[in-house]
């Protein structure tokens, strides 16, 4: 799978939070402006930009940005793994979105994080697995993340909404120091706001097998790149530091677009973390 975001969709997150021109960036990747405008609008350039000062000038790692324009990708993982674990990628006017179900295999409760655009996916993995949906968590209410949330609801009347927005029921919002036991599997949230004022993290643990904890983050942070957050950039990051960079090293983050990936990978790698 494809990064969700090029180079030049990190580029331009970076330099809109960082309130930089087109000129001032330009200027300093050593480009013209209509190269550069190439650059931010199809992740393509024929002349190399100077990505140490460019990097300098929009608040990104250099380095980092350089791999990134060099096909750097997160390992593939084997979600086997996890075992009962699945990504679910349904597809939209114009792009795709990932919600991830995870069940526990004696009891087969099962737990949806998002719903995606599309409801019958979801079905048709409850049934092949012969699972009960209970719960059905939210990592925030942006349209892709929702739109099936109507269906899953019709046909599972009695599953548990969780989520972080200020409207939502007293019995549905989430507070910081809930846990849900899923079967074997402990369930635990972390605020993750920036991209979405309602932005949750949600971790996943207690694994068979001793499996890494499983962070599914919505939109916080994706491979190598992370949610559009305009003026709350800087919030964005440093609840990115606070609330997932500070799960262990081989945390999988299951991201909202994109592939999956790791804590260390996007430490490592990310380059809106410096």
């Amino acid at each position: 799978m494809n990064l969700e975001d090029h180079l030049g969709d990190i580029i331009g997150k970076a330099r809109v939070a960082a309130n930089v021109s087109c000129q001032a960036a330009a200027a300093a990747a050593g480009l013209a402006v209509d190269e550069f405008s190439a650059l931010e609008e199809t992740g393509k350039v024929a002349k190399p930009p100077d990505f140490e000062a460019l990097a300098a000038k929009i608040g990104l790692h250099g380095k980092k940005l350089a791999g990134i324009a060099g096909g750097w990708l997160p390992a593939v993982r084997d979600l086997g793994v996890w075992r009962e674990l699945r990504q679910i990628t349904t597809a939209g006017p114009s792009y795709r979105v990932n919600c991830y179900l995870v069940w526990d295999e004696v009891t087969r409760e099962a737990a949806l994080f998002d719903t995606g655009f599309d409801a019958q996916p979801i079905f048709d993995l409850l049934e092949q697995n012969q699972l009960q949906l209970k719960h059905l968590f939210i990592t925030h209410t942006h349209a892709d993340h929702v739109a099936a949330l109507e269906p899953v609801r019709s046909r599972f009347p009695k599953a548990k909404l969780h989520l972080s927005a200020k409207a939502a029921p007293l019995n549905q919002r989430n507070r910081a120091n809930d846990f849900i036991h899923l079967g074997s599997l402990r369930i635990t949230n972390r605020d993750t706001p920036g991209h979405a004022e309602d932005g949750v993290t949600y971790v996943i643990g207690t694994w068979p097998e001793d499996a890494p904890n499983v962070a599914v983050v919505g939109d916080a942070i994706f491979a190598g790149s992370m949610g559009g957050a305009r003026e709350l950039a800087d919030l964005a990051k440093q609840r990115i530091r606070d609330q997932i960079f500070s799960l262990p090293p081989d945390t999988l983050i299951c991201p909202g677009h994109g592939p999956v990936t790791t804590v260390g990978e996007e430490k490592a790698n990310n380059p809106f973390f410096i």
